[in-house]
């Protein structure tokens, strides 16, 4: 019999009992279980322990990847370069200028073997250059927007298996608890589940203390599912712990998990959509027989169905854009550039058009009507020029290069941020946060240090300001406490030996590694006692939440009967604690009066010093004669009954824990207040402890009028007398408010989404927030951008936040507010620069076209500079750093112009004086440098030579100009902090000189003397000059109307609409977008493509297949997904009713975006 690693080689149970196994749930899922054997049974079928886990040996592991599949669920492969390539070539106007360079060839040729004139043979000659030189201006364009688009990708990918490969989980393997990456987990691997962990594979719960699940990203339902190994062991992949823990056994990974299963099909039914959408867009009516191969690894009963499912969602596919007319929200700036991209493609299309217009009427009456010609193959390429010229024109006028600076500022951006510790999960965060107004941090961790350790003690009745000596401490008690210690907090918290430095590693919940960090202090072992009574042995486990705010374990009492140990925050403890331990160990009643005296003397004193109190207290349940604080049991207590239980506890001690501020954090929010943004601090901790570290911190200062408020407090200011929260009464409470303690999840979700609905201040607030916890789920997707601590953070506040904090410090969190100014300064920077180009370019086309009949730029002149200043000049204006002047401005908020009055002020001013430059040197250029002129010239003259130059020269020196946008003097400040600016900046000077000494006949260029290029270079330089005289205008005297890109992003909608309907990808109307005019539209389809997807599945495949259960129940669960899709995004669907379920806010991109539910979309 063949083996692998010492063991059979044949496991005890196949892939498709297991599977079936995971599809049963309840008393069901416990018979089943039980027909195995019971889950013990079912482990060693698949030769794993419960208690050691899997031996972790390379064969094994390999094994087990090929008997049941790996972690994993297959991503679509990327684009190839060549794809991207052939993307580029579809945009509208280069396909224009292809088309129009090819006849232009054509002609060449034909009229150099036609005519037989001297002059015309010249140009015949040389006439294929020009067609040729588009030809390769066009593939240079193209091929430079495919390597963008594929770096992007890779990019894009390489983040998301970053975010991916941060997602480790707690197994059992050779005995060990080792945190691996979710794609090495196997079927048999022993889990430890605990609150908060995003589970990453199907299993059954072998022990469980309290667990309950949100199974609602499969189900729907919103109520947490209890689990136990008695009444509903199954645990599902994609589904979050909100409380308890346990330990589960892996049965189902990858593509045969639930949550794999209904991703499968959700791959298949998008590329079989894909397939419908080209034979539409092909204009073919007849539906082509659909296979069923996309089904790798799918249950056979739903692969058998598979394909006529297909065809069935791709038919109800028609129906549902039209149901599809909201879309989602865009960010600020997203808003503000569609709308004026759609302005300026119109204006520069209207000016295309006439130029062509007035060019071959000025053609027709000259050659036909004036001079009496008659029709000859030669105008046709005349014709054919102008329609060049035309088409060039809208080239330069269209700002392709807008998309490219907005996506490489964000990607550098996002790059960047990486090493400032923010892992940017969501791109449009970035840009966001530069807008921030108000910033709603937690305090431990994110403005402490996280660190936390036991600083002060109260033990009958005497207070330590230092760890006491075991010897101080009476026997019994001390032992009671050490035991009380180590049982009643989680085993996955421990204390490690230091790696370096003198400083012990805490692993798990900080508060509990303090207290653990004590017992070490008072010279005991935690571990001995953790190893005489394992968790195994546990009766009942009282988990930690943000209702209880404390932990209880039942363990059973040497001599019989059980002992309840508790701790948690001490008003709390305390108010359920009867008794206490007096001088020298007497035990005593613990009155009223002295729970008084205790909180005055000893938990404020310590909350005030900005300490977090931590009480710890027992019961004994006796079978025999109970003592006083003994209670008497003849059976087994209702350990359900919470109430009663968890009372009349005898106190042992109080603690107080020190979690010190961050050094660097008062500098930080200071920086923030100077920056117009205002920092609140949302805790669960006590109020004086909360006012105390804020204090410390600088959000509030002593003789201030701000409110700290805890959460009773607040919710009496803001509800009615019905409970509700109103916007009214929450306005007069956030304005001052800087400190909220003792506040629930509830409470900070409130508060977030009142800031933001709130229309008190006039630039409507954009409101950032951190969060750690499960509960802190909803405030963070509320929020306009989440901060996740990648430390301390459950998974379930990863996958709501749009950036994690990796390092869990608030001074990131400011660095991020730096980098989202600079986002949006350097695409004011791009715009200002691009705009000034634009409206030379144009004017001088269109009046050139019109007085010489001629455009002084050439066609390939044109996409030069095109090039210059669309792609190279996004690339050197997007990449500069941002600087700590940046924190020195009021944020914009969410209704600042795009365009301000400043940079209009420049552009228009520049554009003055670039034009009367260019027609000066057009209409008397040729006087004043006594040269010949070139107008109505074929062949390329020295005359128009000079004029290409000093434009490229303007513009070259403009570009420095635009690196300021606030009206600024020194434009040269912090130029050469960037390397990329100044090399392209070189790097284009150089290739202008190749250009202009060796273009001839390609560019229409003719050399030019020393005294030439001096005479370009001054007029370049003019335009630094000419910066300072524009400068010194005062912006207040421009009129408001100058500034574009006004009001709120509301009135954005019906502009982005239009252009959506226009461009977008998905439309079914074969139209392609143009990559210059809208092209965030592209972005983020994926997830409305499979919202769109589910939905057809919804409207056609209920019905349909309710006699095949199988597909039926995988259909169900996909179809309350799909529910939850469409109310958590901002996508409504007009045939959504909203369910009578109150769902919270869970992210709908969290099943794509680990390794274990890659979304095979």
């Amino acid at each position: 019999m063949a083996t692998i690693d010492g063991r059979p080689a044949q496991y005890g149970i196949t892939l498709k009992q297991l599977r079936e196994l995971m599809e049963t749930r309840g008393s069901e899922g416990v018979a089943k279980v039980n027909e195995y054997g019971g889950v013990q049974e079912i482990c060693k079928k698949l030769y794993t322990s419960p208690s050691e886990g899997l031996s972790g040996s390379a064969v094994d592991m390999e094994h087990r990847r090929e008997t049941f599949g790996s972690n994993t669920i297959p991503p679509k492969p990327p684009k190839t370069f060549l794809q991207l390539v052939w993307e580029a070539l579809q945009d509208v106007t280069l396909i224009i200028l292809e088309i129009a360079a090819i006849v232009s060839l054509g002609l060449s040729f034909y009229l150099a073997s036609d005519e037989s004139t001297p002059e015309a043979e010249d140009e015949g000659k040389h006439g294929w250059i020009e067609g040729l030189a588009i030809l390769i201006s066009v593939i240079v364009v193209v091929l430079v927007t495919a390597f963008n688009d594929y770096t992007k990708e890779r990019q894009f990918r390489g983040l998301q298996n970053r975010i991916e490969g941060e997602h480790k989980f707690s197994v059992i393997r050779q005995g060990e608890v080792k945190q691996i990456s979710v794609g090495d987990i196997v079927v048999g691997d022993i889990c430890q589940v605990k609150y908060g962990d995003l589970l990453p594979a199907d299993g059954i719960v072998i022990q469980s203390n309290d667990l309950k699940i949100d199974e609602s990203s499969l189900t729907g339902e919103s109520d947490h599912v209890k689990k136990g190994e008695g009444f509903d062991p199954m645990v599902l992949s994609g589904t979050h712990v909100m409380e308890g823990s346990g330990k589960m056994l892996v049965t189902a990974v990858g593509v045969n998990s639930q949550a794999g299963i209904i991703f499968t099909l959700l791959g298949a039914a998008v590329d079989q959509q894909e397939a419908e959408i080209k034979k539409k867009r092909k204009g073919e009516e007849e539906a082509a027989p659909v296979t069923g191969n996309s089904h790798v690894g799918m249950p056979g009963s739903v692969s058998e169905n598979t394909p006529n499912k297909h065809t069935e969602a791709s038919a109800n596919h028609t129906s549902a854009p039209a149901a599809e007319s909201h879309k989602k929200e865009k960010s600020v700036l997203q808003a503000k550039l569609t709308k004026l991209a759609i302005q300026i493609g119109y204006a520069g299309s209207s000016i295309a058009a006439l130029t062509v217009v007035i060019l071959i009427v000025q053609f027709c009456i000259e050659h036909f009507v004036m001079n009496g010609e008659s029709w000859q193959v030669k105008h046709a390429k005349k014709l054919v020029r102008n329609f060049i010229i035309g088409v060039t024109v809208l080239v330069v006028a269209v700002p392709e290069g807008l998309p490219l600076a907005v996506t490489l500022s964000l990607a550098y951006s996002v790059k960047k941020m990486m090493k400032d510790n923010n892992l940017v999960r969501h791109l449009d965060a970035c840009e966001t946060m530069g807008n921030a107004t108000a910033i709603c941090s937690d305090k431990t961790g994110t403005l402490t240090t996280n660190r936390m350790t036991v600083v002060q003690s109260y033990i009958c009745e005497k207070l330590s300001k230092t760890i006491p000596k075991f010897s101080d401490i009476p026997a019994h008690i001390g032992n009671m406490l050490i035991q009380a210690i180590a049982v009643n907090s989680a085993y996955t918290s421990r204390i490690m030996p230091p790696e370096e430095g003198d400083l012990f590693k805490q692993v798990g919940n900080k508060t509990e590694c303090a207290l653990l960090g004590f017992v070490q202090g008072i010279g005991k072992n935690y571990q001995t006692i953790r190893d005489d009574i394992p968790e195994e042995t546990f009766k009942k486990v009282y988990t930690f939440n943000s209702v209880r705010k404390s932990m209880s374990t039942v363990i059973p009492r040497q001599g019989g009967g059980y002992r309840l140990f508790s701790k948690g925050a001490s008003e709390i403890v305390l108010k359920k604690c009867a008794f206490i331990y007096g001088r020298d160990g007497h035990l005593e009643k613990f009155t009223r009066e002295m729970q008084d005296r205790l909180v005055r003397q000893v938990i404020e004193p310590m909350a005030c010093d900005g300490l977090r109190t931590i009480s710890i207290a027992y019961r004994d349940f006796v079978p025999g004669k109970a003592e006083i604080n003994q209670v008497h049991i003849d059976n087994e207590p209702n350990w359900d009954d919470e109430e009663n239980i968890v009372n009349n506890l005898t106190c042992l001690c109080v603690v107080g824990i020190e979690d010190p501020v961050r050094d660097e954090v008062p500098d930080a929010i200071k920086k923030c207040q100077r920056a117009g943004i205002t920092v609140r601090m949302v805790t669960g901790d006590n109020i004086n402890t909360a006012r105390s570290i804020a204090t410390k911190c600088g959000i509030i200062k002593p003789g201030d009028d701000f409110l700290i408020l805890e959460g009773k407090e607040f919710n009496r200011r803001i509800r009615d007398s019905n409970g509700e929260a109103q916007q009214h009464l929450l306005d007069k409470v956030w304005p001052k408010l800087r400190v909220l303690a003792r506040s629930s999840p509830t409470d900070k979700y409130t508060l977030v989404k009142g800031i933001i609905d709130s229309k008190v201040s006039e630039n409507r607030e954009v409101v950032a927030v951190t969060g750690d916890g499960t509960n802190d789920g909803p405030a963070l997707k509320k929020a306009d951008v989440g901060f996740a601590m990648g430390i301390a953070g459950t998974d379930v506040a990863k996958e709501a936040s749009d950036i994690i904090l990796t390092d869990d410090n608030f001074t990131s969190i400011v660095k991020a507010v730096m980098w989202g100014r600079n986002v949006y300064d350097s695409i004011a920077k791009f715009l200002q620069f691009q705009l000034t180009v634009n409206v030379v370019a144009v004017i001088v086309a269109f009046i050139g076209a019109c007085a010489v009949q001629d455009s002084p730029l050439k066609a390939v002149q044109m996409l030069w500079v095109n090039l210059i200043m669309d792609t190279l000049a996004s690339l050197a204006l997007a990449t500069e750093l941002p600087t700590p002047d940046l924190l020195l401005r009021k944020p914009y908020g969410r209704t600042k112009p795009l365009i301000s009055r400043t940079m209009m002020k420049n552009i228009l001013g520049q554009a003055v004086y670039q034009l009367t430059v260019i027609f000066t040197l057009l209409f008397v250029g040729d006087y004043l440098l006594d040269i010949p002129s070139g107008r109505g010239m074929t062949v390329p003259t020295q005359h128009f030579t000079i004029i290409f130059n000093t434009f490229v020269m303007m513009t070259l020196f403009n570009e420095i100009n635009a690196r300021k946008i606030h009206g600024q003097r020194n434009v040269f400040q912090g130029m050469f902090t960037n390397p990329i600016f100044y090399s392209i900046w070189l790097g284009t000077w150089v290739s202008q000189v190749v250009i202009i000494e060796f273009g001839d006949v390609a560019f229409s260029t003719a050399g030019l003397t020393v005294e030439q290029w001096l005479w370009c270079l001054f007029f370049g330089f003019g335009t630094l000059l000419w910066g300072q005289v524009v400068t010194t205008v005062p912006t207040r005297k421009i009129p408001k109307i100058l500034s574009w890109g006004r009001g709120h992003p509301e009135e954005y909608t019906e502009a982005i609409t239009l252009a959506e309907d226009k461009f977008d990808p998905d439309s079914q109307e074969g139209k392609k977008p143009r990559a210059g005019q809208i092209l965030w539209i592209r972005g983020l389809t994926r997830l409305q493509t499979q919202i769109r997807v589910v939905n057809a599945f919804r409207q056609g495949l209920d019905a349909r297949y309710s006699d095949n259960p199988t597909l039926a129940e995988v259909l169900r669960k996909q179809t309350s997904l799909s529910k939850r899709l469409s109310q958590t995004s901002s996508i409504d669907y007009a045939d959504n009713v909203m369910d009578e379920l109150t769902i919270p806010e869970i992210d709908v991109e969290r099943l794509s975006s680990h390794s274990h539910t890659e979304t095979a979309v």
